[in-house]
């Protein structure tokens, strides 16, 4: 498993991703990024990690950080059954990530494939993106088309969605 920062950047160089770091204390909400005061936090994007309700679909939602989306609108969008927050050890079981730490490079981890990921189209057109690499120490800044790239290599489904 792709648990540590370093080993995030290390697999990200193996894929030809270029990326810059910013390192900072430990951040376990959108909130608490914003009081970082670093550059570009309106490129800082927020992460959900969603199931349905019987626990056969999971899904990692992708928004422009101050944006918000109700379960029962997603779940309209995606056609998809109920949905839920997935618990902690979901959350380690699939992504191999923390509580706090909710990150789409935890995808590296999903070997299966099994995590659907869903874009908000917005964050598309951001010159650079920025994601913790499965530690809320840092915030790396990768392009969005990058990110695109590791999904997809990794073999999960994507779609896009403007919310």
């Amino acid at each position: 498993m792709i648990t540590t920062k370093q080993e995030v950047y290390e697999k990200l160089k193996e894929l030809g991703i270029s990326f810059s770091v910013t390192e900072h204390k430990p951040v376990y909400t959108i909130e608490e990024m914003n009081e970082l005061g670093m550059e570009k936090t309106e490129n800082v994007i927020k992460n959900l990690f969603l199931r349905d309700d019987k626990k056969r679909n999971y899904y990692l939602v992708l928004l422009q950080k101050d944006k918000s989306i109700s379960l029962k609108q997603l779940r309209e969008m995606l056609g998809a059954r109920p949905l839920s927050f997935a618990s902690e050890e979901d959350l380690y079981l699939h992504l191999g990530l923390k509580k706090g730490s909710v990150t789409p490079m935890g995808i590296l981890n999903d070997k299966e494939g099994m995590v659907k990921v869903i874009i908000d189209s917005e964050i598309l057109s951001f010159d650079v993106i920025g994601v913790h690499p499965n530690e809320n120490t840092a915030t790396i800044w990768i392009q969005p088309k990058d990110l695109e790239k590791m999904l997809k290599d990794n073999g999960n489904e994507i779609q896009r969605f403007e919310f």
